[in-house]
């Protein structure tokens, strides 16, 4: 069984997380998700999401994917924590899967791992990393880093995704139970 962590973070996107959450789940994936510190998460529209565990308590786990939701001021927070910093760099060097949606791909750029990539996120959430190579398309994977554009496009993002970890017919048949 595939195993992801979702990182969550005081102000994040919450459409996009619980789709990331829920997506994953429904296509067999074990998902842990993990606050910045021990505090229920309050996105940025209010919502209140209790995470499984906290980045400090994860030790020695090891996941198949790391995947950022975006907002703000969420996408700080991420991009700020060294702890979460530590563990994305450990991860790419592992060779597993990363994925970043609206402004969460900064975090990655901040943690040196988006450099000779085709990336994409929110309008402008990347301006301040003039060296990449910041597309405008809906979706990005460009070896095992996955970035989205925002709500609009999580439920593709989390497609692609399922897709990486369980191949497509699995995509295929969590899309269909949706009814898209």
């Amino acid at each position: 069984m595939s195993r992801a962590l979702v990182p969550l973070a005081q102000g994040c996107e919450e459409l996009e997380a619980i789709t990331i959450i829920d997506l994953l789940v429904r296509a067999g994936v074990e998902v842990t998700t993990a606050g910045l510190d021990d505090r229920i998460v309050t996105a940025s529209r209010g919502t209140r999401l209790v995470p499984d565990t906290t980045i400090k308590a994860l030790g020695n786990k090891r996941f198949d994917l790391i995947a950022l939701p975006g907002g703000q001021p969420g996408a700080d927070h991420l991009r700020d924590n060294v702890p979460l910093q530590t563990l994305l760099q450990q991860h790419a060097g592992e060779q597993k899967w990363l994925a970043a949606i609206c402004a969460a791909p900064r975090v990655l750029a901040e943690a040196g791992l988006l450099e000779g990539k085709q990336v994409t996120c929110y309008p402008g959430a990347l301006d301040g990393y003039p060296q990449l190579d910041v597309r405008t398309s809906a979706l990005e994977i460009d070896g095992r880093i996955i970035t989205s554009r925002g709500p609009g496009t999580a439920m593709d993002f989390v497609l692609a995704l399922i897709e990486c970890l369980q191949g497509r017919e699995k995509r295929d048949e969590v899309e269909r139970q949706l009814v898209r």
